[in-house]
């Protein structure tokens, strides 16, 4: 099983919180953040990234399903 995560840049705010709670899964590329590449093995800092974004830049998907940000 493994989790796709994405990041709407024109949405992202480049504040960081992402790559501090899941920092081996986002970058900062310039004042945005992008996902590492490829996809993430499920790990609770990654729904806890989507969840806590200012923007609600993040979306995290398995099997085409939103998983992240949780309501």
């Amino acid at each position: 099983m493994t989790w796709r995560i994405s990041v709407d840049r024109g949405r992202c705010m480049g504040s960081g919180i992402c790559t501090a709670l899941a920092p081996s899964s986002f970058v900062l590329d310039g004042e945005r953040s992008r996902p590492a590449p490829g996809d993430a093995a499920p790990d609770e800092a990654l729904l806890d990234a989507a969840d806590s974004c200012p923007a609600g830049a993040i979306t995290v998907t398995e099997d085409d399903r939103v998983i992240g940000p949780r309501d």
